[in-house]
């Protein structure tokens, strides 16, 4: 690596973590707003608002599916089964806001997931069961549970009635939300409509984050740092880790590693419930079989490119919604077939890294994949209506290949843990 280059990242590195993730996210829009400029047409829905704000709605079930995951899989037990933890949350959530309100459909979805998790440690921790297949298990048994409970409760196997949302938050002065009953200017809108090339679009992607906001989402939003904090600057997290880590090291400072796995699991499963009542109450305002649609595969796939961290996990879940938030609104195609492009420019990106690092098969696979999206978006119109349900998976396996030495997962994760035994 020369001189230049290893002095950038040191420079990198000195910045504090939110100055380094805003300058992410301004070179992210910045190549956004340049795939705009060459693609012309309507393709400036790419950094409308509406396109941030959708991102942002459509990330968050996968956001807490991976944050579940987190406190899962540092406590040692691999959580496969948060795509049946959420399917109860999406169940429980509509059924507790029917009957007490929207946040006590939250309460209950999260108590529902609280269960998966619950029934995923007596298999796993307790009985020794392999933790892939007792995650496998519950993702079978809870769209049966659902549908039982659909068919008793609400007189419908598939469907609830509809249930209400917990509301929704816009910031004053800069997205134009009111202050005390009196309404405000609306400075990022103004930036945005001035039509200058890359502020204005940094006005408008930032603006879709503020303006219609669920409280939901906030509140989710808000438990990234409260991670953060809980998982590294606690001693309950220091407990947590060490199950994860050395089990048997814990056992011998007095740590209670099986109650320890017991909690990791079952908060991991309530943060499946939590994001399960988001889609319910959210995303769709009623409960439907087959709604999560493999949201707790992809915050499986948000927690490995995330490295295991809480930061890492928001990052792999925006991008992994903003796909879904294009294509929601994408009638013609156009959009989405844009982010062909873009991926050519990522890739572009990591060949150029990859070459730097004098990682040669790296480099080569990194431009064979580069010249073969650009072929795809000069030979196409428009984009085939599975890429975004395709994207987070092959960001991950992408990242898998080229970040490979750069992750790592807990030292005993998924492993069979024996009280007493070395």
């Amino acid at each position: 690596m020369s001189a230049p280059t290893f002095a950038i990242q040191a420079k990198m590195q000195s910045l504090p973590a939110w100055a380094r993730y805003a300058l992410y996210a301004a070179i992210g829009v910045f190549v956004l707003a340049l795939v705009e400029s060459v693609e012309g047409g309507d393709v400036s829905r790419l950094t409308a608002d509406n396109a941030s704000r959708a991102m942002l709605r459509w990330s968050i079930p996968i956001l807490l599916a991976g944050l579940g995951g987190l406190y899962s899989e540092r406590a040692g037990v691999v959580n496969i089964g948060l795509e049946g933890m959420m399917i109860l949350g999406t169940w429980f959530g509509a059924w507790g806001a029917l009957e007490w309100g929207p946040w006590a459909g939250v309460l209950v979805g999260i108590a529902g997931g609280s269960l998966g998790g619950l029934l995923h440690a007596v298999a796993t921790v307790s009985f020794g069961v392999d933790h892939i297949i007792s995650g496998v298990a519950i993702n079978i048994i809870a769209p049966g549970t659902t549908t039982f409970l659909s068919s008793e409760v609400f007189g419908n196997r598939t469907q609830s009635p509809s249930v209400p949302g917990v509301g929704t938050f816009t910031m004053p002065v800069l997205a134009g939300g009111d202050l005390f009953g009196a309404s405000t200017p609306d400075v990022l809108g103004s930036m945005r409509d001035w039509d200058l090339f890359f502020v204005s679009d940094v006005a408008g992607f930032a603006r879709g984050f503020m303006s219609g906001l669920s409280l939901m989402a906030l509140l989710a939003l808000a438990l990234v740092p409260l991670t953060a904090w809980i998982v590294w600057r606690t001693r309950f997290g220091l407990r947590l880790r060490i199950a994860g880590e050395h089990p048997m090291a814990g056992e011998s400072l007095g740590v209670d590693i099986i109650r320890q796995k017991y909690v990791g699991v079952m908060i991991s499963g309530g943060f499946a419930g939590m994001a399960g009542a988001f889609i319910s109450l959210e995303l769709a305002d009623f409960y439907q079989e087959g709604q999560t649609q493999g949201r707790g595969y992809i915050g499986l796939a948000a927690l490995i490119f995330g490295n295991w961290r809480p930061g890492g996990i928001l990052v792999a879940a925006l991008l992994f919604g903003y796909p879904f938030g294009i294509a929601l609104r994408d009638l013609d195609g156009s959009s989405t077939h844009a982010l062909l492009l873009v991926v050519a420019v990522a890739l572009g990106a990591v060949a150029i890294w990859a070459w730097r690092r004098r990682a040669r098969i790296d480099t080569s696979l990194a431009v064979g994949l580069f010249a073969a999206m650009v072929l795809w978006y000069v030979l196409s119109d428009t984009a085939p209506d599975w890429l975004p349900n395709a994207m987070p998976y092959v960001v991950v396996l992408l990242v898998l290949v080229f970040a490979r030495q750069r992750l790592r997962m807990p030292a005993a994760d998924g492993q069979v843990y024996r009280k007493g035994e070395t």
